[in-house]
């Protein structure tokens, strides 16, 4: 008996190139030995909303699109119960592809799918973020609103360059936030400029921003919070440190954890996998350690 592999596409992601290669994409899933239903997402959560309503039906869910798409995916699968949830493929067809690249995954669509029908499953971590879920970056600040705010067009059109077109209309007045943050038996209150929870090796597709030894199931986060600088050379400070010429800064905690709650008075804006996730006065991050299997080379 065949088994049944359902395939969510983003069909505007990544200029749509999904659109030339569909038939060898479906072609190499049918010589896997797998049934394919294919759904086009419709409209924003589709993805998620499809996973719920189908998981049980299939064996497989294969989604194409940019991070954002495959977080739609794996929040729809973290809604049910672990025995319920199915090994997840992913084709990155988007702009940055940051999970994609840190699993390994071909930047070649035909390649990719067929890593996505594989019989190889990585058991990967998946954030918890209060009652939402996110697959490798959690964050606030600066330049979290760049991914969610830039059109799907001008993202298509100028790739990075978007996101920093965008980012530069920020630097003109640097928002702050003062937060208290708790972690493994510690606590800390300063005011930030930006934080990220991340499981991957790189960040809006730039790598060597993550420090410290990163496996994507070792069950703990990597936490880099920037704090407000006051003056130019704590500016250029942080600059060094996030560009790699400076090893350590005291303007920056960087640190691994399983568990962070976060607390602040006003409500701070959050993305999750480079969507909006709300506003929060209050978050709780926790690492599930293992909790999906991805399809992988």
């Amino acid at each position: 008996m065949s088994k049944r592999l359902l395939f969510i596409i983003n069909p505007r992601s990544g200029k749509g190139q999904i659109k030339a290669h569909l038939a060898d994409i479906l072609d190499i899933m049918i010589k896997a030995g797998f049934e394919v239903s294919v759904h086009i997402t419709q409209a924003g959560g589709d993805a998620t909303k499809q996973t719920i309503e189908q998981a049980e039906n299939f064996d497989r869910i294969v989604c194409s699109g940019g991070d954002g798409t495959l977080d739609e995916v794996v929040t729809g699968m973290m809604t049910l119960e672990p025995s319920k949830r199915k090994p997840i493929g992913y084709i990155p067809a988007g702009s940055t592809n940051d999970f994609g690249n840190s699993l390994g995954i071909d930047k070649n669509m035909l390649n990719a799918a067929q890593i996505s029908v594989s019989d190889h499953l990585f058991s990967c971590d998946i954030g918890r973020f209060n009652s939402d879920s996110f697959v490798y970056v959690a964050a606030f600040g600066i330049f979290t609103e760049v991914s969610y705010a830039t059109s799907q067009d001008l993202k298509n059109i100028l790739g990075h360059a978007a996101y920093i077109i965008e980012g530069a209309k920020q630097l003109r007045d640097i928002p702050s936030f003062r937060m208290q943050v708790e972690h493994d038996g510690n606590v800390v209150y300063d005011e930030f400029i930006y934080g990220m929870i991340t499981n991957s090796k790189s960040v809006g597709g730039f790598q060597g921003i993550i420090r410290g030894d990163i496996g994507l199931n070792d069950g703990v986060f990597e936490v880099t919070l920037i704090k407000m600088p006051r003056n130019p050379i704590e500016l250029n400070e942080i600059l060094g440190f996030m560009t790699g010429i400076i090893p350590d800064s005291d303007m920056v905690y960087s640190f691994q954890t399983s568990d962070i709650k976060f607390t602040s008075a006003e409500e701070v804006p959050w993305t999750l996998d480079g969507e909006y996730g709300g506003s929060h006065k209050s978050v709780e991050v926790s690492d599930e350690q293992s909790a999906l299997q991805i399809a992988i080379e």
